[in-house]
């Protein structure tokens, strides 16, 4: 089973062959400023079992700590995969998959950097937009 993902706009897309760990909830700062939200969603990857598809040459990079870089497509700014030297795994932001990928989160990481204002649980859900609004 290969997953397909891609950028927001479209121009660069990817193929994992599948994850090689689970789920998690990054709320670390560097997540939460890279991809302005709460936390980003992201699984292990083996790099033999990645391969871009389109749009490579449009990816650019920004090293976030020592030795980790974070590429990213450089029109729509979506973030796509980080690679850490001295990891034997890619971390694929799972959020850019195109189809459902079988797994569920199992963990929340870097709680102790999570903002209270940034709580989603408990608050009223609508399928689109919320009532009253044109």
């Amino acid at each position: 089973m290969s997953l397909q993902g891609s950028c927001a706009c479209g121009a660069v897309k990817y193929e994992v062959a599948k994850l090689a760990s689970a789920i998690a909830h990054c709320h670390c700062q560097t997540c939460r400023k890279t991809h302005a939200a709460a936390f980003n969603s992201a699984a292990g990857v083996e790099p033999s079992d990645f391969r871009w598809l389109q749009g490579e040459d449009l990816l650019s990079q920004f090293e976030s700590s020592a030795g980790k870089i974070r590429y990213f497509c450089s029109g729509c700014g979506s973030h796509l995969l980080a690679k850490k030297e001295g990891r034997p795994l890619w971390v694929l932001r799972v959020a850019t998959l195109d189809e459902d990928p079988q797994a569920r989160p199992e963990q929340h990481i870097w709680a102790s950097h999570r903002k209270p204002w940034l709580a989603y649980e408990g608050l009223a859900e609508h399928e689109e937009w919320q009532p009253g609004r044109g």
